[in-house]
C-alpha cells in the first residue's frame, strides 16, 4: 500500500535533538535518520533531520499503528486535502507528543513532516485517495 515514506523535522536552538530523534524514533522506529545544519532567517541554527523507509514491512507497521493510535473520522475526513495528484499523502505529527509515544497529527505548526507515498497505479490522486479510504473503512 505505501512505497515509501519521508521524514523531515527542523530542530530549534531550543530544542534537543537526541529528544525529536527519539519522537521521529516513535513514529518511524527503524528510521535511519540524517542530519543537516541550516541557518534560519535570523541567523538562529537549525538542525534538519530527514530520511525515507522503504521497506515494506516497516510502511506496513507504520500503517497499520496509524490506523490503531489516530482519529479515523478525522484522517477520512482530511484525506482529499493532505493528498496530492501524484499520490504523496502528507501528515503532520506533532513532535511533543511524539516524545511521548502519542500520534497527533496537526495541520500547521512546527512538526515532523511526513510525505508517504501512496501505491497506486496509474499514481493519481483519486486512485490513492481510494486506496487509504478503503483501509481506514475496514477498520473503523
Amino acid at each position: 500500500m505505501i512505497h515509501n515514506i519521508k521524514f523531515r523535522a527542523f530542530v530549534y536552538e531550543d530544542e534537543s535533538v537526541d529528544e525529536i530523534t527519539e519522537a521521529i524514533l516513535n513514529i518511524l522506529p527503524e528510521a535511519e535518520i540524517e542530519a543537516e545544519e541550516a541557518e534560519g532567517m535570523l541567523e538562529d541554527k537549525i538542525i534538519i533531520l530527514s530520511g525515507v523507509v522503504s521497506k515494506k514491512r516497516y510502511t506496513k507497521t507504520f500503517f497499520n499503528t496509524l490506523l490503531e493510535w489516530t482519529d479515523l473520522d478525522k484522517l477520512n475526513a482530511d484525506l482529499e486535502r493532505k493528498m496530492d495528484e501524484k499520490g504523496n499523502w502528507f501528515l503532520r505529527f506533532d513532535k511533543a507528543d511524539a516524545l511521548d509515544e502519542k500520534w497527533t497529527i496537526l495541520d500547521k505548526g512546527d512538526a515532523i513532516h511526513l510525505k508517504v507515498k501512496i501505491a497506486a497505479f496509474p499514481a493519481k490522486k483519486q486512485i490513492a485517495v481510494d486506496k487509504v479510504r478503503e483501509a481506514i473503512l475496514e477498520k473503523n
